[in-house]
């Protein structure tokens, strides 16, 4: 049996996989609220049921959880590479390390990767808790009444916005994701902060500057400091872009962490290392990365 090298060369490689991967640029932190898994799969039942205050009178009254609900499994996930153990040997570059270095950097922006394809997904396959699609026009729970979070906006070159027409869509969207109810009938949203505005690259400086600027189309700008700009490079449809609400105690998406990333090695004193005469380093981690509200996100789509 393969025995994990313990040596100084593995422990110094895991120390440097570890203080890459914590300074990795993420977004998933921002836009996803982590929820602690302790089984193999989760079930949803609670989004959407808290009730509003109400006068005492007679007593309380007691509201359970709505019939909605939905099951989200942890997934396994894993990366690993083979160094020969001559290009140890002979490393004087540090070329080692900087493989290493790169297998952190992809290990920590993997949850941005998997949160760009609920992006994606989301007006297709991927299910909210209502059972309809995330971003769909068909929303309604309970006392909710139809509801969407699909718009689309004009612009006289749907792949290239101007800061003017992006300007318009994020007052469009900004002001539907304020009208958005709960099975309830109440308020999801009761202000306008914590917005970001996920684009895709080639969206990113007309957003920006509709968004930061102060003064656009010779008159202020309303929007200035409104919400955050972020680019997500996975978003390949040049006419589509995203707000979210990110201040709620529950975020548009949630991260379902079951097990944290392990970097382990199979070295000097392994048989892959005796045998083959090479070396494996590789990470491992179980969790989901799913949707939340669907109320704190709008899709647009220009046209």
């Amino acid at each position: 049996m393969a025995v994990i090298n313990t040596g100084l060369l593995t422990k110094g490689l895991r120390s440097e996989f570890f203080q890459r991967f914590d300074a990795a640029p993420v977004l998933y932190r921002d836009l996803a609220t982590r929820v602690v898994s302790n089984a193999d799969r989760e079930v949803y039942r609670w989004l959407g049921t808290v009730p509003k205050m109400r006068e005492f009178k007679d007593g309380r009254l007691t509201q359970g959880l709505r019939t909605e609900s939905y099951s989200v499994e942890n997934l396994k996930y894993e990366a690993t590479i083979e160094v020969d153990r001559d290009e140890i040997s002979d490393d004087q570059t540090g070329q080692i390390r900087l493989r290493i270095a790169e297998l952190a950097q992809r290990a920590a922006t993997h949850k941005d990767f998997l949160l760009a394809q609920l992006f994606i997904e989301g007006e297709s396959s991927g299910l909210s808790y209502d059972g309809v699609s995330f971003f769909s026009t068909a929303h309604e729970s309970g006392d909710s009444g139809a509801q969407s979070n699909l718009l689309t906006s004009d612009a006289a070159v749907p792949d290239a916005p101007t800061a003017d027409e992006f300007k318009a869509a994020a007052q469009q969207a900004i002001a539907a994701m304020l009208s958005f109810k709960d099975d309830r009938a109440e308020p999801m949203m009761v202000d306008a902060t914590g917005l970001v505005c996920v684009v895709p690259p080639g969206m990113l400086f007309p957003a920006l500057e509709a968004i930061n600027s102060t003064i656009l189309g010779n008159r202020s700008n309303v929007l200035e400091g409104a919400a955050r700009v972020v680019a997500m490079p996975w978003l390949t449809d040049a006419s589509k872009w995203y707000l979210l609400k990110t201040s709620g105690i529950l975020r548009p998406f949630i991260f379902q962490d079951r097990e944290p990333i392990e970097f382990n090695a199979l070295a000097e004193d392994s048989d892959e290392g005796f045998r083959r005469e090479k070396f494996l380093y590789g990470v491992r981690a179980r969790y989901r990365m799913t949707y939340g509200y669907w109320q704190f996100a709008v899709r647009t789509d220009f046209v």
